[in-house]
């Protein structure tokens, strides 16, 4: 009896087909990026997925990307607000380094944490395939309960300060200013027709009260004056004292 070979399918030859010229198209172009200096994946013998270097050379032109992947210029108002968000992150995980109240270290850590999420509420734009994260009033409200238990903090000064009377106080204070510019940039970006969910100007408002607060509480406890009125400037808490 004769012996008849078996003939591959015709789904079979074309997908072996797409599969070759797809393997070569992934070469070609993994080659391309590399010639024009585009990010590569490095070697890896590990078995795990590699990594993407972290300098991608996409914005050596001026330009960035949203969340969502659209391309938008650095100097742009969008960008300037979530970039001071940023700024404002890292600059408050120096405050925490720098300081030895546990208490207060724990309620600045989880504001880190919510910091991200409010400078991606900025960064994305509502059309885009990633969710814009949620701002809710019970973020604003953990910070307005933060404010109302500092504010009973016992000896806590409740007027003018000056700043630099104690290390573990007066990067919270450099903190505070930044947030108002990271508030001012938000601003400045609706005022300009931006879109962000009004939280979002909440949260950073009420922040920065927090983190001025931060420094009074640590002064409070660590018995520091930092008041700047003196006898020769008596008046009510807030007046001019200079």
């Amino acid at each position: 009896m004769k012996r008849f070979e078996r003939v591959p399918s015709t789904s079979a030859v074309l997908a072996q087909r797409l599969t070759g010229a797809f393997g070569t198209h992934a070469a070609g172009t993994a080659a391309r990026k590399r010639e024009r200096g585009a990010p590569h994946m490095e070697n890896d013998t590990s078995g795990k997925r590699p990594q993407a270097s972290i300098s991608t050379r996409h914005g050596d032109a001026g330009v960035t990307r949203l969340g969502g992947g659209a391309q938008i210029s650095k100097a742009d108002a969008r960008v300037e607000a979530y970039g001071a968000i940023d700024e404002l992150n890292t600059l408050i995980g120096l405050a925490r380094t720098l300081c030895d109240d546990a208490q207060v270290c724990d309620d600045i850590r989880a504001i880190q944490r919510e910091l991200f999420a409010v400078g991606s509420a900025i960064s994305t734009k509502p059309e885009s395939k990633n969710p814009v994260p949620d701002i809710t009033k019970e973020m604003v409200g953990r910070l307005d309960a933060l404010v109302e238990r500092m504010e009973a903090e016992p000896g806590i000064l409740r007027d003018w300060s000056i700043p630099g009377e104690f290390t573990g106080s007066a990067t919270f204070d450099v903190a505070r200013a930044v947030c108002r510019r990271a508030e001012r940039a938000a601003v400045r970006y609706v005022t300009g027709g931006g879109a962000v969910q009004p939280t979002v100007l909440e949260y950073l408002n009420r922040l920065s009260d927090v983190l001025w607060l931060c420094a009074r509480v640590i002064e409070a406890r660590n018995g520091i004056d930092a008041r700047l009125r003196d006898e020769a400037h008596a008046g009510p808490p807030w007046s001019r004292a200079w």
